[in-house]
C-alpha cells in the first residue's frame, strides 16, 4: 500500500465514521420520562440502547483520532514507520489497517 492509497482509505473511513455519528445521533439523545407512552421496561430498553450508542460513539471518536494521527504522519512523511522504535511497519499490517502506528513488536 503506497501513501496515496493509504490517504484515500483513511479519508474514506473517516468520512464513514462521521456519517455513522450523524445517523446514530438520535439514539444517543436523552430518554424522556413519559410513563403514559413508554412503560418501565420499554424505558429501560431505550436507556440501554442509548448507552450502547454512546459507547459506539466513543469507539468511533477513538478511531477518528487514530486516523487523524495517521494522516498527520502521512503529511510529515513518517507514515509506515513505528512511532516507538522507528522500524518499518510490515506492509500486510498497513494494508489491513493504515492507521496503525506501531510495528508488531512494539504493539505486543
Amino acid at each position: 500500500m503506497d501513501p496515496e492509497d493509504a490517504r484515500a482509505a483513511l479519508e474514506q473511513r473517516r468520512a464513514a465514521l462521521l456519517h455513522e455519528d450523524r445517523v446514530d445521533e438520535q439514539a444517543r439523545a436523552p430518554v424522556e420520562l413519559d410513563q403514559e407512552s413508554v412503560g418501565r421496561l420499554s424505558r429501560m430498553d431505550a436507556m440501554q440502547v442509548q448507552q450502547m450508542a454512546r459507547a459506539l460513539e466513543q469507539r468511533r471518536k477513538a478511531e477518528r483520532a487514530r486516523i487523524d494521527a495517521a494522516l498527520d504522519r502521512l503529511a510529515a512523511g513518517e507514515w509506515g514507520y513505528c512511532v516507538a522504535c522507528g522500524d518499518e511497519i510490515a506492509r500486510p499490517r498497513l494494508v489491513h489497517d493504515p492507521s496503525v502506528s506501531h510495528c508488531i513488536k512494539c504493539a505486543s
